[in-house]
């Protein structure tokens, strides 16, 4: 492991993500601190280090990360504007990496759309940490986009297949493949980054586990189960329309819809590749697309 980045905090290290990325960090050799809030009754591995602060004090944080490598984000969405404060505190202290929480579709893509309208918290925090490295050169960055994620979105029934009815939503023509990751690869990834240092400083990187279609998904699905699932066809131009109006009233469970649109339409051109796929550059392999599939199946 490269010797310049050994201690790393994790925030939101009990959430789906951060709890696959601290654990990838620490099999990796990296000594990792999971901040929690004072109020928080969250439980970590014994490999995992605590320690309780207040998020809305640069001071508490700044000496709180006092020794610290890295910061690794993985906390929601609708958390990304109390970044900040964070970011500050960790200029202060000296931290030489800091990964916000992008996680997720690329961020530096989505433009001027109801989905980059949504995402807007995030693409103006990564704005701010560049700035920041800009200012103090020895701060470094790295954004991650991982496109869906894939093994959690199977297993609480968002990516539009159900094991239990046997039933797959298809939108469009199914055809279209789009960058999709399983939680502990986005771990695998982040650790590959900081154990990197020299080579990832100032990047952002796109990553995959596989670029399935729908339509790749069902005909495995099907063969493995040995039995035809029920179809249902939908239309991405609807969900964007759906998506639109919701987020015209404010209503952010539009971004499921609206995501929907970014990564199933027909010639939305989001499946990484080539160059434009980290996974190589970074020495991470491919994963088995099938494997995922009967592993969620027979779970």
């Amino acid at each position: 492991m490269a010797s310049s980045i050994k201690n790393v905090v994790v925030i939101g290290a009990s959430g789906n993500l951060g709890k696959e990325v601290a654990q990838e960090l620490s099999k990796a050799g990296f000594a990792v601190t999971a901040f929690t809030r004072e109020d928080s009754t969250s439980s970590f591995p014994s490999n995992v280090t605590t320690k309780k602060v207040n998020y809305q004090s640069v001071e508490s944080l700044t000496a709180a990360l006092e020794g610290q490598d890295a910061v690794v984000s993985t906390i929601a969405t609708e958390a990304i504007g109390s970044q900040t404060t964070l970011v500050d505190a960790a200029v202060a202290a000296k931290v030489k990496r800091f990964i916000p929480s992008e996680f997720g579709v690329n961020t530096r893509t989505v433009g001027d759309t109801g989905l980059g309208s949504i995402l807007q918290g995030k693409v103006q925090l990564l704005d701010y940490i560049i700035g920041k490295s800009k200012e103090n050169p020895w701060f470094t960055w790295n954004g991650i986009s991982n496109g869906i994620f894939f093994d959690w979105g199977l297993k609480y029934g968002v990516t539009g297949f159900d094991k239990d009815t046997k039933t797959a939503t298809i939108y469009d023509s199914g055809n279209e493949p789009f960058q999709a990751s399983n939680l502990p690869f986005i771990g695998k990834a982040v650790a590959a980054i900081l154990s990197q240092p020299e080579k990832t400083a100032n990047q952002y990187f796109s990553i995959a586990s596989f670029n399935p279609s729908q339509n790749q998904i069902l005909e495995i699905v099907e063969a493995e189960t040995g039995e035809k699932w029920k179809l249902e066809h939908a239309s991405t131009a609807e969900q964007e329309k759906i998506g639109l109006e919701k987020l015209s009233k404010g209503d952010y469970s539009s971004f499921s819809n609206l995501l929907r649109r970014h990564v199933y339409a027909d010639g939305a051109n989001h499946a990484v590749k080539g160059t434009d796929n980290a996974d190589e550059f970074l020495g991470l392999q491919e994963e088995d697309l099938a494997a995922s599939l009967k592993q969620w199946l027979h779970s």
